[in-house]
C-alpha cells in the first residue's frame, strides 16, 4: 500500500515538472471564446505543501493586479500590527464647561480608522453630552495630521468624481465621506431619500421616470450636480430611474473633506440637542489640551475582512497609509519603504514589483503572477493566516465571489480574492481540490477584453477543486 502511495506521488511530481508552462484545456478554451491571447495571461497554480507549482504560466511579467493588491496590502499589515491593532478617535478640549456652555474649541483628532462611520461619531459627540456640554461657543476642529497626503482629484481616475470608491486617505475620514441616498419609484415620479444627514445641503429632485428594466447600468442614467448656494449646497438629481428598479440605495461622495464633516458633525450635534456658535473647520490639536472623549474601532482583522470580502478600496489605501504612520504623519512614500522593508525581511523580493496606493485601483501598480504566488505561499505559514484565509471571498457563498460557480464542484471550497479594472480581470487565493489537498492560484489578465475573462478565471478553479491525485497536467496548446 505505502508502495502505490508513494509512486503515485512520484507520478504527480514528474507530472508536476512536465506542466509547468501548461494551462488546463478548459482555461484555454474559455480564454480562445474570449478571444485573449495566452501571452497576455499570467497563471501559476502551486499545492500550499510543495516546491514547485503545477502550472506555471508567464508568471515572471510584470502585470497590473487590480484589487488583487490589496492581498499585499492586508497581508503585510496583519504581520506588522497584528490583527487586534486599533486605531483611536480621539476629543479634546482646553477649558471645562461652565453650566453647560464650553467657551472654547472642540477638537476631533482622527487616527486613520477607515471605518469610522455615522454611528461612531455620533457615540463621540453623545459623549460631550453626557459630559456636560451643551454649546460650544468656538469651534469643532478636526485635525486630519496623522496622514500627510497630497490632494487629489476623484474624477482623474475614470471621470466619475461622486463614486465613494475614488475618495482619497484621510487622517480623519467620517462615514467614508459619503452620503447615502435611497432611491424608489412613487406614483409615476422618483423620490430621492437623503439617508445620511448633511446641515447645508439641499436635494434638488429633478429625476423622472424611466421606462424598461431595470440594467445593471441604472446609476448611469442619473446625473448628480453640486451647485454652491449662500446658505450651502444644491444637490441637482436629473435624468431617469426606472420604475422596476424599485427601491434602490445609492451613496455618492459629492462634498470636499471639509464641507462633508462639518454638515455631518453640525447635524449630529443638533440632534443630540447641542448647539454651535463657531464653524468646523481643519486645524490641529494645540499642546496642553486634555482629552476628554475616545473612540476605539474594531480591530484590524475585521478591517481586512471588509477590505477583501467586498473589494473596498478606500479602506485599503486607509490601512496601507496607516503602515506609513511610523512616529511621524504617514506618508505613501513611508508606506511604499515599509512595505518593500517587510518583504526584504521575509525574503520576498518582488523585483518588478510597483507599489501605488496599495488598494489597486492604480494604472501604474505591477506585480508578477510568480510574486503573488510566493506571496500566499508565505502567508500560508504565517501566524496570521487563519485571519487571512478568513477574509478572502468564497465562491458562490459571499463577498465578490456570491455569483460566481454556484452549484459547482468548486462551491465553498475556494477563498479567492477578485480584481477588475478596464483591460485587466484578476483572482488570486486558495482551493481545495477533490482530495482535500489545498493549493494557491493566481490568475492576470491584462488585455482590452479581460472582462470577458472571468470564465477562464472560474475554469481554472473548478479544474483544481476536481483535481484528483495522480491527474495528468495540462499541456500548453500553440495558439
Amino acid at each position: 500500500m505505502f508502495a502505490k502511495f508513494f509512486a503515485a506521488l512520484a507520478l504527480a511530481g514528474l507530472a508536476a515538472a512536465a506542466c509547468a508552462d501548461g494551462l488546463p484545456p478548459a482555461v484555454l478554451k474559455a480564454l480562445k471564446t474570449a478571444q485573449i491571447p495566452t501571452a497576455n495571461v499570467a497563471v501559476v497554480v502551486q499545492p500550499v505543501d510543495a516546491t514547485q507549482p503545477l502550472v506555471a504560466h508567464g508568471s515572471g511579467q510584470a502585470m497590473n493586479p487590480a484589487s488583487v493588491m490589496k492581498l499585499l496590502t492586508t497581508y503585510a499589515a496583519l504581520d506588522l500590527l497584528g490583527p487586534a491593532y486599533t486605531w483611536k478617535t480621539t476629543v479634546w478640549t482646553e477649558v471645562a464647561p461652565v453650566d453647560g456652555v464650553l467657551n472654547g474649541n472642540v477638537y476631533i483628532r482622527g487616527s486613520g480608522d477607515p471605518r469610522l462611520a455615522i454611528e461612531h461619531l455620533w457615540s463621540l459627540l453623545r459623549q460631550l453630552r453626557v459630559r456636560g456640554i451643551q454649546q460650544v461657543a468656538g469651534d469643532f476642529v478636526l485635525d486630519r495630521t496623522v496622514f500627510d497626503v497630497p490632494a487629489i482629484d476623484p474624477g482623474a481616475f475614470d471621470d466619475k468624481p461622486m463614486r465613494p470608491y475614488n475618495v482619497g486617505p484621510d487622517g480623519l475620514l467620517l462615514d467614508f465621506r459619503a452620503l447615502r441616498f435611497t432611491l424608489l419609484p412613487d406614483n409615476g415620479k422618483p423620490r430621492v431619500l437623503q439617508e445620511t444627514p448633511s446641515d447645508g445641503l439641499r436635494v434638488d429632485n429633478q429625476l423622472r421616470a424611466g421606462n424598461g428594466d431595470c440594467g445593471s447600468n441604472w446609476k448611469d442614467l442619473i446625473t448628480v450636480r453640486l451647485i454652491p448656494e449662500n446658505t450651502g449646497n444644491r444637490l441637482e438629481f436629473t435624468g431617469s430611474y426606472p420604475a422596476l428598479c424599485g427601491e434602490k440605495p445609492l451613496n455618492l461622495a459629492p462634498l470636499p473633506a471639509d464641507t462633508q464633516a462639518g454638515g455631518l458633525v453640525r447635524a449630529l450635534w443638533k440632534e443630540l440637542g447641542g448647539s454651535l456658535v463657531g464653524q468646523v473647520r481643519g486645524g490641529t490639536v494645540p499642546i496642553g489640551a486634555r482629552l476628554l472623549a475616545q473612540h476605539e474601532s474594531a480591530p484590524l482583522a475585521d478591517a481586512v475582512r471588509d477590505i477583501n470580502k467586498f473589494s473596498n478600496n478606500v479602506m485599503a489605501r486607509q490601512v496601507f497609509l496607516t503602515l506609513g504612520n511610523d512616529n511621524a504623519p504617514a506618508t505613501p512614500e513611508r508606506a511604499r519603504q515599509r512595505v518593500a522593508d517587510w518583504l526584504a525581511g521575509r525574503n520576498l523580493r518582488f523585483g518588478e514589483l510597483v507599489l501605488d496606493n496599495g488598494s489597486g485601483l492604480s494604472r501604474i501598480e505591477r506585480i508578477s503572477a510568480g510574486s503573488l504566488n510566493r506571496l500566499l505561499l508565505d502567508a500560508w505559514k504565517n501566524p496570521v493566516m487563519p485571519e487571512f484565509v478568513s477574509s478572502l471571498p468564497i465562491v458562490g457563498i459571499d463577498g465578490t465571489m456570491k455569483k460566481r460557480l454556484r452549484d459547482t464542484t468548486a462551491t465553498g471550497r475556494a477563498h479567492i480574492k477578485t480584481g477588475t479594472l478596464e483591460g485587466v480581470k484578476t483572482a488570486a487565493g486558495y482551493a481545495l481540490d477533490a482530495q482535500g489537498r489545498r493549493y494557491a492560484i493566481t490568475f492576470l489578465i491584462n488585455h482590452p477584453r479581460a472582462q470577458a475573462g472571468s470564465a477562464a478565471i472560474d475554469a481554472l478553479i473548478d479544474w483544481v477543486a476536481q483535481r484528483r491525485l495522480g491527474e495528468k497536467p495540462p499541456v500548453l496548446e500553440d495558439e
